[in-house]
């Protein structure tokens, strides 16, 4: 092959746009969050190694269905488990239906503090944000 022909085949790979990614599928938490979590692991003695935060849905709320948050020491066995550098997320396969995509935020303000689910399967949510549709 002559020098030519190389450099024409290294020009087209440079030109050749990049094929577009599939948006994200799983669970998503934010840095704020992570602190967050991890402190809170802390004052609840949940081992990051066995342990994890477990993200679920559950019926109910003023909405139709409502989220759920909380330690639990080991994942379950059909459970989706998502590792964001020394934190696990539990997710059970019927809440992941409503979950994926969504990703967990902490907001402090003066005002209020807490976990923001943000999810785009959501259709509508109501004003405590715990409660969606």
């Amino acid at each position: 092959m002559d020098q030519a022909v190389k450099d024409q085949a290294v020009k087209d790979e440079v030109v050749k746009p990049a094929v577009p990614t599939a948006p994200a599928k799983g669970i998503q938490v934010t840095d704020n969050a992570l602190k967050k979590i991890r402190s809170a692991m802390v004052k609840e003695n949940v081992s990051p190694e066995q342990g994890g935060l477990r993200l679920g849905v559950q019926g109910g709320g003023c909405s139709g269905l409502s989220y759920n948050i909380r330690f639990d020491t080991q994942p379950r066995e059909r459970d989706r488990v998502f590792q964001f550098e020394d934190v696990r997320v539990f997710v059970d396969p019927k809440s992941f239906i409503y979950l994926h995509g969504m990703t967990l935020d902490y907001h402090e303000t003066l005002i209020q503090q807490g976990f923001v689910f943000v999810n785009p399967n959501s259709t509508k949510s109501c004003g405590c944000g715990s409660s969606f549709s």
